[in-house]
This record gives structure tokens, sequence and C-alpha cells, in this order.
């Protein structure tokens, strides 16, 4: 599976935040965006996040993170 574009991450983190497409199909799009980010977990950031992120914002900081080097 390709990597998904900034554009096309937000437009999917967009749809999930509003609750767009059944069980399965919000599975299919977390699955992707995992695959397209080096975040452990987008779907904390689009679901469990202490703050009120924008999809850009989700995006952002999904692509910024950088896992700790022991």
């Amino acid at each position: 599976m390709e990597r998904l574009t900034r554009d096309e991450m937000i437009a999917l983190v967009d749809r999930l935040q509003r609750g767009e497409g059944d069980d399965e199909q919000a599975g299919e799009w977390i699955d992707q965006l995992n695959q397209s980010v080096p975040h452990p977990a987008i779907s904390d950031l689009i679901f469990y996040s202490d703050e009120e992120l924008s999809p850009e914002e989700i995006v952002d900081k999904a692509l910024a993170y950088r896992p700790i080097e022991l």
C-alpha cells in the first residue's frame, strides 16, 4: 500500500473526527494512516487527545513524531 500524502491524511482524519463510515471503514482508514506516519498510535491523537486538535494539527504531530532512541 502506498503512503498517503499529507492532504489525503488530513481528509481521512477529518472524516474520522466527523464520524463518517462504519467501523470496518474507519478501521481501514486508521490502518492507512498508521502506515503513513511514524507515530505509533495516530488514533490516540484523533480520539483521545487532551487538547482539541484540528485534522491538520493531528497529521502534523503524527508526521513530526520521532521515537526516543535508547
